[in-house]
């Protein structure tokens, strides 16, 4: 399987170096040169397969057979989806899958655990130095992924006072070879860091740098299966039809993915980008006039992203073709009282607890779906995690506190030069 980069097509690459790379040449990312078509028999029949059987198959045609020999996929797949992924029927024709069973409690463990073990497999001689920007969860599923494995080292950037406590304690409580670094900013400004990192052809020489965020295609791709497995889920109530499925988008990897699976062949009609306030996607689809903006913090931090990465992506994947984007794609923005009212309201309608992100999800599935459709929301991360907002939304919720005395992190000053201070130390 061959990679491109999206800013320069001429550069390939196989999905081995496209994974130590992370980030491809002029501030590019790394896509499929061509998207494989999964059989039509085979789609047809994936209720009568088990969740590895469909993760190895799938991550087969995307990977190709030159980077990981079967064996190797097969138990990197096993180890990847070493928990449940259940779609839960909530009635009206709306479903919701739950991606918050894994190790961290967020749906970022699939692609963490693969790629950790993926880069354990490439990883040489030479230490790999994995640098990621989360807005919470991402770096959580990544501490928790690569912690011990051996010749990779991870640094974690998470913006200062934008993290719940929670995301916080997953990130600095490990050590060993996972460091965490608050950086007194925006997640944004986070990733302006690791991206300028990237872009620094000495640090590279001499860290030998990669990116654990969703900019790496091997954090990217295996989030195409929660797709997959959720139509299996759907194939098995015997319901196959006028899928359409809502993603709250932060940095647009997961919708991304769910693309990527579409393009394959897997029948999903449509999807909706569900968007906190941070709405730069959702003014694209307004206008088809595509213009970043500061991010602003809201009680669904892990979607507060001004300039999502994956854009490039998808404008790849449909040739930049705004109108068939229009088509396949449709957002909705939400406020943080919307999101607070949704969640004490479903609460009490269902008995169901949403964190925000999830909660954002569903509103977005409930204004754009149609009678003859089929609903699913993505459920994100369990309610554990954002119990403060939990809490401020169903009075009574149980909360277990915090501590985070004993875990270890650097603060740095939103610069390049206290960035690579950290690197060195």
């Amino acid at each position: 399987m061959i990679y491109i980069n999206t800013k320069d097509t001429s550069e390939v690459v196989s999905f081995r170096q496209a994974t130590l790379n992370g980030l491809a040449s002029q501030g590019g990312l790394y896509v499929p040169k061509s998207i494989p078509a999964l059989e039509t028999e085979w789609i047809d029949n994936i209720e009568n397969y088990s969740d590895h059987d469909i993760g190895f198959h799938v991550m087969r045609q995307l990977i190709g057979t030159e980077s990981l020999s079967d064996s190797e996929l097969k138990q990197i797949v096993t180890e990847t989806l070493a928990f449940d992924i259940p779609l839960v029927d909530l009635g009206d024709r709306v479903n919701v899958l739950e991606l918050f069973h894994g190790p961290t409690l967020s749906f970022k463990d699939v692609g963490a655990r693969f790629m950790s073990r993926c880069l354990g497999q490439f990883s040489n001689e030479d230490e790999v130095n994995v640098l990621v920007a989360t807005s919470g969860d991402t770096g959580s599923a990544v501490a928790s992924g690569f912690f011990g494995v051996e010749g990779v080292k991870v640094t974690i950037l998470f913006p200062k006072g934008k993290v719940s406590k929670f995301q916080e304690y997953q990130m600095s409580s490990l050590g060993h070879n996972i460091i965490a670094v608050e950086v007194d900013g925006t997640f944004d400004d986070c990733q302006s860091l690791v991206k300028q990192a990237f872009q620094d052809i000495k640090l590279n020489k001499k860290y030998s740098l990669s990116s654990a965020n969703s900019i790496n295609v091997a954090r990217l791709l295996p989030q195409s299966l929660y797709y997959f497995l959720a139509y299996k889920q759907m194939k098995q109530r015997g319901i196959a039809q006028e899928i359409v499925i809502s993603v709250p988008s932060g940095n647009f990897g997961n919708i991304t993915a769910g693309i990527l699976a579409k393009k394959m062949g897997l029948p999903i009609k449509r999807f909706v980008a569900a968007n906190n306030a941070n709405d730069t996607f959702y003014q694209y689809i307004q206008t088809s006039n595509w213009q970043t903006k500061p991010s602003v913090q809201t009680i669904s931090n892990a979607m507060d992203v001004g300039a999502p990465s994956n854009f490039d992506r998808i404008l790849y994947f449909y040739n930049n073709d705004y109108q068939t984007i229009c088509r396949e794609i449709s957002s909705q923005t939400y406020s943080d009282d919307e999101t607070l009212k949704r969640m004490k309201s479903f609460y009490l309608a269902k008995n169901y607890v949403l964190d925000p992100h999830g909660a954002v999800g569903l509103l977005a599935l409930e204004d754009h779906l149609n009678d003859s459709e089929q609903g699913i929301f993505l459920a994100t991360a369990h309610p554990k995690k954002f119990e403060s907002v939990v809490v401020h939304a169903i009075p009574g919720y149980p909360i277990e506190l915090i501590d985070l005395n004993g875990c270890k992190k650097s603060l740095i000053a939103n610069n390049y030069e206290a960035f690579v201070g950290v690197m060195g130390s």
